[in-house]
């Protein structure tokens, strides 16, 4: 890969790009670290607005973007550390509603093309739904482009007025490695060990706890599960505020269910699983379908939101809500070493279709220029 030089083909400085991030979801932070580095490889100046956690997480300095802290909030005081951040910028770059809906404002009165990423929708009920509703719409009227990761995702910013809405080439985040993955067998059976689940299936859920990730229908499923031997043990790693909800009920119920809280060693714990777990009401680009698919770990998952078209047919999909069907799906997968042999070959083929990091940057990199090269004389 050949840098770009410091100027653009019309003698101008190079492209600034700010990058503006909340910094509560993993897929778009993960996303805007890879694209970071791959605009900056390609000579663009990147500067990411997140909270100084996520640059932790993430290491933005380390892939050549200077890092700025904007917390994660509308007010004034956030809102000004944004635009002041924004000042100079060709071109702004929001990710998620919340980081969107501050740029807005940030950039309000200013001329300064502002692309969106919507990598999920935003889960709300009742009022807040409203909110949802109204703040959408305020980003998408006043974004030169949506960029949306699945095409349910693309027709709901077309829906809510976006004048240009395309699908986003995404690429899927890269599993952290440590010298321990050059010898799998003995991580798979430390991780293993550690879950208490020697000699005994392994199922293992990754996401926070909240209401539409769908733990409460898990919960149910677990229920079938005590009666199999061994048993199975059902591994949720995330943190939320469900917890003490779901951990009255793994207790009063006796669920073979352990809850481990947010881990940084999510790619070691799914390597060790038997199968994957996806039971949400809502997912877009899952993360942890993309890792389960890439780690060949079969993965079962609801059939909703932009599942079906991330997995093709290198899953078990079963309906949201289901818990009988939830329950079959992994019984029926556990029992079949040879259906979980296809689902890993599948898998691996599905993940060779998705978007490279070059492809990823190749798209925003267009998008980019479209927006802020000087148009020909007429």
């Amino acid at each position: 890969m050949t840098p770009v030089s410091s100027h653009s083909p019309h003698g101008q400085p190079s492209l600034r790009t700010v990058q503006v991030l909340g910094g509560g979801n993993a897929g778009s932070s993960a996303h805007v670290r890879s694209l970071s580095s791959g605009l900056v490889a390609r000579g663009v100046r990147v500067t990411v607005c997140a909270p100084l956690e996520a640059d932790h997480l993430y290491d933005f300095k380390g892939a050549g973007a200077e890092h700025v802290h904007v917390p994660r909030s509308s007010d004034p005081a956030s809102v000004a550390a944004l635009r002041a951040a924004c000042a100079d910028a060709d071109l702004v770059h929001a990710h998620g509603l919340h980081a969107s809906f501050r740029s807005v404002l940030a950039l309000s009165g200013r001329r300064t093309p502002l692309v969106v990423t919507w990598h999920d929708r935003a889960h709300a009920e009742g009022a807040r739904a409203h909110l949802v509703r109204l703040l959408e719409r305020r980003v998408v009227r006043n974004a030169s482009v949506v960029l949306g990761t699945t095409s349910a995702l693309v027709d709901r910013a077309r829906r809510t007025g976006a004048r240009d809405a395309r699908l986003a080439a995404v690429a899927p985040p890269r599993p952290r490695r440590t010298p321990e993955h050059d010898d799998p067998d003995r991580l798979t059976g430390k991780a293993r060990a550690e879950l208490g689940a020697t000699g005994r299936p392994l199922l293992i859920a990754v996401g926070a706890l909240e209401r539409h990730r769908g733990y409460d229908v898990l919960l149910d499923a677990a229920r079938a599960w005590r009666a199999l031997d061994p048993a199975p043990l059902v591994v949720i790693a995330g943190e939320g505020p469900l917890r003490a909800e779901l951990q009255r009920r793994i207790e009063d119920e006796a669920l073979p269910v352990r809850l481990i809280g947010r881990r940084d060693d999510v790619t070691d714990l799914l390597a060790a699983a038997d199968v994957a777990l996806l039971p949400s009401r809502w997912e877009a680009r899952s993360v942890l379908a993309q890792e389960a698919l890439h780690a060949r770990v079969p993965l079962v998952a609801t059939e909703t939101g932009g599942v079906p078209e991330l997995v093709g047919d290198a899953a078990e999909l079963v309906p949201y809500g289901d818990s009988g069907a939830l329950a079959d799906a992994v019984v029926r997968l556990l029992g079949d070493p040879a259906r979980r042999d296809l689902l890993r070959e599948r898998g691996v083929r599905q993940a060779a279709t998705w978007p490279t990091e070059d492809e990823t940057v190749a798209q925003v990199l267009s998008v980019y220029d479209e927006l802020t090269q000087p148009r020909p004389m007429i």
